[in-house]
């Protein structure tokens, strides 16, 4: 009966309030940089956030990760989040770990803090910074625009 309640309400209405229990896929793309020297990337990924109460959540994500240059891979990210519900958004904090983005390059744990906005019954919008703690070099920073859909 819940679910009805909730499905109903987010037809309803076009900003429909960010809501849990919920799975996400979305594609992004954003910059990346170190030392001076940025990059494009572009990725994918899916998630599941699950409710706390009326307020926050805690969510799971994986990820695929390439940055558009020569010598690069795809980098598979491993994230957890943890936030609060605002309005019709979703604020919140993320960790994780990201395997190597090249051959010669080593994983490294990354965190992070981003908003994600519904722009309708399924659809979301997301702005996302992460830093990535990288071993024996400088370490790096990336922010991304995604857009999604929640199921």
């Amino acid at each position: 009966m819940r679910n009805i309640i909730f499905a109903a309400a987010a037809v309803a209405a076009f900003a429909t309030p960010a809501y849990a229990n919920e799975a996400r896929v979305e594609a992004r793309g954003g910059v990346i940089w170190a030392d001076g020297d940025s990059e494009a990337f572009g990725g994918l990924a899916a998630g599941y956030d699950f409710d706390l109460g009326t307020s926050t959540f805690v969510g799971v994500e994986v990820s695929g990760d390439k940055v558009f240059t020569d010598n690069t891979k795809v980098a598979w990210g491993f994230t957890g989040r943890a936030g609060a519900k605002v309005g019709a958004g979703k604020l919140y904090a993320a960790g994780g770990y990201t395997t190597e983005f090249c051959d010669v390059c080593d994983g490294n744990w990354h965190i992070g803090a981003g908003y994600q906005h519904s722009l309708g019954t399924n659809l979301f919008g997301k702005l996302e910074y992460r830093r990535y703690l990288v071993d024996n070099f400088s370490d790096t920073n990336a922010v991304a625009v995604g857009v999604g859909m929640t199921f």
